[in-house]
């Protein structure tokens, strides 16, 4: 079953959150501590909810594991563009916690939405027990990676005749794309709609770039170092963030703990599911435990 619940987000902006399996059947009765320990994923920047349907299936088993559209994606709000802040986003993930009842969750976050993950931990340790950044820096990447975003955008031979152009176009003829990726491909096939004249993004680029270059020009070392929470690393040995520099993420952290995913490249979790599963799963153990 999949279920769609909307979400207020910062600024009264409608938000869709996604269960895409039965929680499983807890105490009516029983204390906050005793219930179903709630779980929250969150996409990055170029992604949508569905993205984490395998994953939510698979923690659906043993916990309550909802995925949020985040404001701009998805089937949630898009709002004009000065409203894609990072204290929105990370309002807006407070806001689903909250609604949904999910406190003290354990959030996972890819990309842009770990840091999210992570500058709410940061904020708010009520509401927050356990934390999985997955494939994110915490350093700077400056204002030539922004240019390099802005180009590979314009890059996109937009519309798209059919999905399985797109399919081809970003698993294999991209320019970003080193060695064929079939994952990458079905990736970006799920953020695509159809439209008179073809496939485009259900996402404008404007705003993907005004929400990057909320965060692309800072360091978020100082955040990081203020989660409190056990905390899990992820990378892909081809991923985007590399081994020194999530080794010293681990070492900032208070409670931190390194994993990395062989054969994965920044789409860890999409890329090499069973994989991610194998290092994810022990660390929800030790925390929900």
């Amino acid at each position: 079953m999949v279920r769609r619940i909307d979400v207020t987000g910062a600024g009264g902006v409608r938000l869709a959150a996604w269960e895409f399996a039965d929680p499983p059947k807890g105490d009516p009765g029983a204390g906050a501590a005793e219930r179903t320990p709630g779980v929250l994923l969150l996409h990055g920047l170029m992604g949508r909810a569905s993205h984490w349907a395998s994953t939510a299936r698979w923690l659906g088993e043993r916990h309550r594991a909802v995925a949020l559209d985040q404001r701009g994606h998805g089937q949630s709000a898009k709002p004009p563009e000065s409203q894609y802040t990072r204290g929105a986003y990370v309002e807006d993930a407070e806001a689903a916690i909250e609604e949904l009842g999910l406190a003290p969750a354990v959030l996972v976050g890819h990309a842009m939405g770990a840091l999210t993950a992570w500058q709410l931990a940061a904020k708010r340790p009520d509401l927050v027990r356990g934390l999985v950044i997955c494939d994110m820096r915490a350093s700077a990447l400056g204002s030539a990676s922004q240019r390099e975003w802005e180009n590979w955008f314009k890059s996109w031979p937009v519309p798209f005749a059919t999905l399985a152009d797109v399919r081809k176009w970003f698993g294999e003829d991209d320019p970003w794309v080193e060695r064929p990726n079939p994952a990458r491909g079905e990736f970006y096939a799920e953020v695509m709609a159809e439209y008179a004249d073809g496939w485009r993004p259900v996402f404008e680029h404007e705003q993907m770039l005004k929400s990057r270059e909320t965060w692309v020009y800072d360091a978020h070392w100082e955040e990081l170092a203020q989660v409190r929470c056990p905390t899990l690393v992820v990378r892909g040995l081809d991923g985007e963030l590399g081994r020194a520099e999530a080794q010293e993420m681990v070492r900032v952290l208070p409670d931190g703990q390194y994993a990395e995913v062989v054969d994965a490249g920044h789409l860890v979790h999409y890329d090499q599911p069973a994989g991610w599963r194998a290092v994810v799963e022990p660390f929800l153990d030790r925390v929900l435990r």
